[in-house]
């Protein structure tokens, strides 16, 4: 496959990093890592494999947007004649047989920019946070709005429209399908294994992390492109600040001068948490995995709340936030590992 090249990008990834390069290279011949400053021996690891490496400047703000344009732009640079290009994250492996059927897509269908596939948890029962993520991850398939941070585009399509928003510390995917379907190209999502992801979440205070990011990222999305006719996130933004900052202010502020009446709106969370994952339970889920994923979109509404006065409080300040990290650094790859 000599039209397409990989970037691949990482902060810390440690044993998945060496897992992703090892699948990547399998499957293309032109990759580019990026990497985000690791301190856990990322780039000497993926120096030893004889992949391409760019390392970005620590003194401009990290985030996956930046990382992805810049290995795009050394990619292009060293191999200027590329049709296609896969983003992968560095705790991610590239499934045998997905990079045929993506190009078959984008080749047969001339008006697509993006073309994914399902991204599936390498170790669901590891925790019940990696399970949540395997679920998230089982979007609809045809033509969709947006993609994960894993998918095939078109070099041509992510020119026009300049790449990802570097600016951005999450929902830069999202973000950036806005802008091509504003240029008349449309996403696509086929019924194909692309990629292992490894969320390698097991405590409360990481997906309470992951959530905070989302938040900000639902917010940020809304303010950039909450305008009419595409409305943007809107709604979801509007869910977080009804769920996660208004109901629960109202009922608790009210409670003294309602002697306590106002403490029954509380109740409409798990009234909510039970309605919704009946209704996930329709589309084919266990119980306890319906209801595990309705527990997280209710519950996840106030870690989300917080990540949406973050950004607000820091637009206020004129400051950017920074990016949220949730997991946790792994040990030092040896060089030895890298070629086992």
């Amino acid at each position: 496959m000599t039209q397409i090249g990989l970037v691949a990008i990482g902060r810390n990834e440690g044993e998945r990093l060496r897992r992703c390069l090892r699948s990547v290279l399998e499957k293309v011949k032109f990759v580019v890592y990026v990497d985000s400053a690791s301190t856990d021996g990322s780039v000497e690891m993926a120096c030893s494999l004889g992949v391409e490496v760019v390392e970005l400047d620590p003194s401009q703000p990290f985030s996956a947007a930046r990382a992805r344009n810049e290995g795009f732009r050394r990619l292009l640079e060293l191999f200027p004649d590329l049709k296609y290009v896969q983003f992968i994250d560095g705790d991610c492996e590239l499934i045998s047989g997905w990079l045929e059927k993506g190009i078959q897509q984008l080749e047969t269908h001339p008006e697509l920019a993006v073309v994914s596939g399902r991204r599936r948890e390498r170790f669901p029962e590891a925790s019940i946070y990696n399970r949540l993520a395997d679920m998230e991850w089982d979007t609809p398939i045809g033509e969709v709005k947006a993609c994960h941070g894993d998918a095939l585009m078109r070099v041509k399509a992510f020119q026009q429209v300049e790449g990802f928003n570097p600016t951005l510390i999450g929902g830069e995917e999202p973000e950036l399908c806005v802008r091509l379907r504003q240029q008349g190209w449309k996403i696509f999502r086929i019924d194909q294994d692309m990629t292992w992801h490894d969320a390698d979440i097991h405590r409360f205070g990481q997906w309470w992390k992951r959530n905070v990011r989302a938040g900000h990222s639902y917010t940020e999305g809304a303010w950039l492109h909450g305008q009419p006719p595409e409305k943007h996130w809107v709604k979801e933004s509007r869910s977080i600040t009804l769920w996660g900052l208004i109901i629960p202010l109202l009922s608790l502020s009210l409670a003294w001068p309602t002697q306590g009446l106002s403490l029954f709106l509380l109740l409409s969370y798990p009234a909510l948490i039970v309605r919704v994952g009946l209704s996930i339970k329709q589309n084919g889920l266990s119980a306890s995995d319906a209801f595990l994923y309705a527990w997280s979109c209710i519950i996840g509404k106030f870690p989300m709340a917080q990540g949406q006065l973050k950004f607000y409080w820091n637009y206020l300040q004129g400051k950017k936030t920074q990016l949220v990290e949730y997991k946790t650094v792994q040990n030092t790859v040896p060089k030895d590992q890298a070629t086992t």
